[in-house]
């Protein structure tokens, strides 16, 4: 069990966004590319944007307070046509994949999700991503349609809060 801390992405913190966004290996099943700096900034003032906009839902830098490291991003992003669906997601640095850091995101971003009375979250994954896969319906996730998502492969999941 890890000590992880989520606290919401801030102006100072386009840095460690740019290392996780801007890592091939990371964006290898999101994008499919590493996305480029300008890029990057300006994805970012978006994500800024929507931390302000909504308090029970955003964009969070995740850290593990007991080795004091940045191990990657976690989302709950709010549907902007219906209030009570959140897409849920996850990025983490390459050195920390395997370490069960994955579950453990998913699990707190699950608690805000129910705490903020939302009634369905989704998860939108590579189909290849079998650990991904694994984390969401080991959470009682499940897979409602494989599909391309703007010419990406993608596999939709959800799960009735």
């Amino acid at each position: 069990m890890h000590n992880l801390n989520l606290l919401k992405f801030q102006e100072v913190d386009f840095s460690d966004y740019f290392s996780l966004v801007s890592n091939e290996k990371v964006m290898a099943q999101i994008t499919e590319y590493a996305i480029p700096f300008e890029e990057a900034q300006s994805n970012f003032q978006k994500l800024l944007k929507r931390n302000e906009k909504y308090e029970h839902s955003g964009s969070y830098k995740v850290y593990d307070s007991s080795i004091n490291e940045f191990i990657g991003l976690g989302h709950l992003t709010l549907d902007e046509e219906n209030d009570e669906v959140a897409e849920i997601g996850y990025m983490i640095k390459p050195e920390y994949w395997g370490k069960g850091y994955g579950s453990e995101i998913a699990k707190v971003l699950i608690e805000k999700a129910i705490k903020s009375e939302l009634k369905k979250l989704k998860a939108i994954i590579d189909p290849d991503n079998i650990a991904s896969r694994k984390i969401l319906i080991k959470q009682g996730f499940v897979s409602e349609r494989i599909c391309e998502i703007g010419s990406l492969p993608g596999e939709i999941l959800s799960k009735k809060l």
